[in-house]
């Protein structure tokens, strides 16, 4: 059965480069948010990145919840998948919750904007780790004990971490049900 209920985390970093309309519409939309509220905490005009922001007034750190409600309309087509995570079959995992983080910007320069969206699902059973896979199913306290159990594998990968873990024992284990992993 399972060995352990985890939550995972993906964090997808944004920035110049970024290749999608989705990573470019968050880029765009979160840069012009900083500079007009960069304002708060930079009244006389000195200060030019996020850094020194933070560093002159704790105040700044609010600017993470800033970039977020200028980010999060972008995020209701994904329909709570993860974009760029995959399983090996190509299926996409939910995500109960998104969070955005400012890594730094600068208001004179728009290359040097660069936030973070992390990712952090659900609750999830690891049942076993193969190699640099973790074999997944989602969790489900209705259902009794079956034979099989729907499972899908993911790859360890850069960005990737098991955030939360509690470890099972055989007889805690709840069963699984599929529910909220769709195959597309």
């Amino acid at each position: 059965m399972a060995t352990a209920l985890i939550k995972l985390t993906y964090k997808h970093v944004i920035d110049a480069n970024a290749q999608t309309d989705f990573e470019r519409n968050i880029f765009n939309a979160t840069y012009q948010e900083f500079r007009m509220k960069s304002q708060a905490y930079n009244l006389d005009g000195e200060l030019k990145t996020f850094t020194e922001m933070k560093a002159r007034d704790s105040r700044a750190n609010s600017m993470h919840y800033k970039m977020s409600v200028a980010g999060l309309h972008f995020l209701i087509p994904l329909n709570n998948k993860i974009p760029f995570l995959q399983d090996t079959l190509g299926n996409e995992l939910n995500y109960e919750q998104p969070v955005f983080e400012l890594i730094e910007s600068d208001i004179t320069q728009i290359n040097a904007h660069r936030l973070s969206i992390k990712f952090i699902t659900g609750t999830l059973m690891l049942h076993q780790v193969i190699g640099n896979n973790m074999i997944l199913s989602l969790e489900d306290l209705l259902q009794d004990d079956r034979d099989f159990i729907d499972t899908f594998t993911l790859p360890m990968q850069p960005g990737l971490a098991i955030t939360s873990y509690r470890e099972l024992s055989k007889q805690s284990a709840p069963p699984v049900m599929n529910t909220s992993f769709k195959n597309n």
